[in-house]
């Protein structure tokens, strides 16, 4: 066969399986057995592989092979917000009665769709094409997974028929079934590799492996549930979800499109009975307007959309014996007790603890060793206790005795006045405090040093060999190599960790990989009480660099969106201990990123100027206006105070901010006098 002959063939047979894997995973009507397709797609690998000739779109890129050794990040097209939970019906009535203020209630249809229990992705389409897979990361950026989202068998590679946009944004979730986790934990059994708790955290360890090859093994699925484009969609949502079945995607079956709100309430009565027959997990429902136009005229706050709402279903929950209570010592000193269970099954899972909370929470509900108690999972993950069944107690039961002393280190717990939680006050020596705050330091959402973990710290902890996040950047090939641990794990079998010469590269790779990490992350990754990812990134994009944080005060934080008086003394008393001004000095020494990696900025016409946005604005978002302004020198305060130098108001802005500016007669632009004053 002569090369043009041979790259016909595969052009042939790339549209051809393309679309029987359409038939077969989207429209379940498949045309040719598996025989058949594995055989044409054999050819298509030996064809590519003697011309070196690929299609963009080629099937063979879902059986997987590339290895990914460090996920780049990339920014979103569109803000990935989250949605704001409710969790009764007066609170849903709440969200009908804003939407109604709008004053067309005759326009108001909603659709409602299952709320699936997975890993959030950003898929981006050009001229028809994928070209990159984004996870939701803190909203603004995510990592790229592009080669790991390829090998879903339920994502086109490219789009099918026609009147997409040249640039398209499919968003949806990655979730793994129940089937799928259950043959993935037995085999992990086999192998001695720790279990995962429930598909959620599969599906989300899964995209984040670097062999793609055994991401494609695993059978990650994909539901997409929302489209966004700079060119003109459909005019309501619901058009837009059946648009996405056109152009290749399995939407799912159990959307629907409700004219009223009795409608509504139909579709989250039946799921909440019959959600227990899904084969994925699902924790609700979510209710979006149908109308685009009335969408944008609802606009969204910096965290939520206010045009949609997840209504969270009541927890399963399961009953079982209480056997013993263990008091833990979390990374910031809180004592909580757990409760060590009879097993049980619950939401796909099998239960042997859950929190108490306090003590106050065993307290109030008189919980006692021997009880037979109700345990949920709160957000359908962490199981927590809920109730003891008093009927079934037989008079042998024990009272809940708490601790006065830290279990770890013996110190003498302290309790703030108007706290319900214990805490030990001794950071700097008590072990499970300094562990944690070393695994918080390397976790996924921090430094993302994956070549350590739980175990793997606590060899290094009990050698001597790390007592804090710097440590790690001492390490060398002669403290690690040749280092084993022996223990029994909670079912009896027997464990052993040795760092063996694979083992100690990947560590010292991992850990100079870090180095890389963005400095939004290593704030995170410190471990400032109260100051979680999100807030780390939002304060990172304001300060620009960690010597500028270091020397604020509490009333200079409090302009940071979101950080309110307790968040901010939190972060000022954290960084004036001599303790982590050391701790930063090492850690600036070993080359961590403690500056914001950011482009130049368009022009310097807003320097110097601070603005405060409020409102919903016609031509462009709050998030597009945020980083305009930013983008030619300016800052964007959170609340308005003498510092402001003017507001940006759209439609509905906030009263208090109002009332605020015209105290201090401060200048509010509207959009069009904000564009045209300062000629953006």
């Amino acid at each position: 066969m002569a090369s043009e002959d041979k790259i016909a063939r595969i052009k042939f047979l790339t549209a051809e399986l393309n679309r029987h894997n359409y038939l077969y995973y989207v429209e379940n009507n498949p045309e040719i057995d598996d025989e058949t397709f594995d055989k044409l797609l054999k050819e298509l690998e030996m064809l590519e592989k003697e011309t070196g000739y690929r299609e963009p779109d080629s099937p063979t890129q879902r059986v997987g092979g590339e290895v990914t050794k460090i996920f780049d990040q990339a920014e979103h097209l569109f803000p990935m917000l989250s949605l704001d939970n409710v969790y009764s019906e007066e609170e849903l009535n709440d969200f009908f009665r804003r939407c109604k203020e709008l004053g067309e209630t005759d326009k108001i249809e909603y659709v409602c769709e299952l709320k699936y229990d997975g890993l959030a992705i950003s898929l981006i389409y050009e001229n028809g094409l994928l070209i990159r897979a984004v996870t939701r990361g803190d909203g603004d950026r995510g990592d790229v997974v592009t080669a790991n989202v390829k090998t879903i068998r339920t994502i086109p590679l490219r789009l099918n028929g026609e009147g997409w946009p040249s640039l398209v944004d499919v968003r949806g979730e990655v979730i793994m079934s129940f089937a799928t986790l259950e043959e993935l934990n037995r085999q992990r059994e086999e192998e001695g590799e720790p279990l995962f708790a429930n598909p959620r955290n599969a599906a989300a360890g899964t995209l984040k492996l670097q062999d793609s090859a055994i991401v494609a093994k695993r059978k990650l699925g994909f539901i997409p549930y929302a489209v966004f484009s700079y060119e003109t969609l459909k005019s309501t949502h619901y058009e837009n979800l059946l648009q996405l079945k056109g152009w290749g995607f399995k939407i799912s079956e159990d959307v629907r499109l409700a004219k009223n709100e009795t409608e509504v309430y139909d579709f989250l009565r039946h799921w909440s009975e019959h959600r227990d027959k899904l084969p994925f997990p699902v924790d609700g429902a979510v209710i979006k307007i149908n109308s685009l136009e009335l969408q944008n005229k609802l606009g969204s706050t910096a965290k939520f959309p206010r045009w949609a709402i997840a209504y969270k279903f009541k927890a399963e929950e399961a009953i079982t014996l209480l056997i013993s209570v263990d008091f833990q010592v979390g990374r910031t000193g809180k004592i909580t007790p757990v409760a060590n269970l009879n097993p049980v099954s619950l939401s796909g899972s099998v239960v042997k603890r859950a929190t108490l909370h306090n003590e106050d929470y065993i307290r109030l509900l008189d919980i006692r060793i021997g009880d037979y108690v109700a345990v949920v999972k709160a957000g359908e993950i962490i199981p927590k206790v809920m109730y003891v069944v008093k009927e079934r107690r037989t008079g042998n039961e024990q009272p809940i005795v708490f601790p006065t002393t830290c279990p770890a280190c013996g110190a003498k717990l302290m309790r703030n006045e108007g706290e319900a939680d214990w805490w030990c006050p001794n950071e700097d020596d008590c072990p499970p405090q300094l562990k944690g705050k070393i695994e918080h330091f390397i976790s996924r959402d921090a430094m993302n040093i994956k070549s350590l973990g739980e175990g793997k710290v606590d060899l290094l902890f009990e050698k001597g060999l790390i007592k804090d996040p710097a440590d790690l950047y001492s390490l060398t090939s002669k403290d690690l190599l040749g280092l084993e641990k022996r223990w029994v794990d909670e079912d009896g079998k027997e464990r052993r960790l040795s760092f063996r010469e694979k083992t100690v590269e990947n560590i010292l790779k991992g850990i100079e990989e870090s180095k890389k990490v963005p400095f939004e992350k290593v704030l995170y990754a410190l471990g400032i009480r109260h100051v979680g990812e999100a807030l780390a990134a939002c304060i990172a994009r304001y300060v620009g660099n960690i010597d500028t944080l270091m020397n604020m005060k509490p009333e200079d934080l409090m302009q940071i969106e979101d950080v309110g008086e307790t968040v901010a003394r939190t972060i000022y008393e954290w960084f004036q201990k001599e303790k982590n001004k050391k701790l930063l000095d090492r850690l600036k020494m070993a080359g961590l990123q403690f500056k914001l990696q950011t482009s130049e900025p368009s022009s310097n016409k807003l320097a110097g100027l601070q603005f405060v946005i409020s409102g919903v604005f016609k031509t462009i978002s709050r998030e597009d206006l945020k980083k305009l302004i930013e983008n030619h020198g300016g800052k964007v305060l959170s609340s308005v105070s003498s510092k402001t130098n003017y507001i940006v108001a759209g439609e509905n802005m906030g009263p208090s901010k109002l009332e605020t500016a015209k105290k201090l007669g401060i200048s509010i632009l509207s959009e069009d006098e904000f564009f045209k004053k300062f000629d953006l």
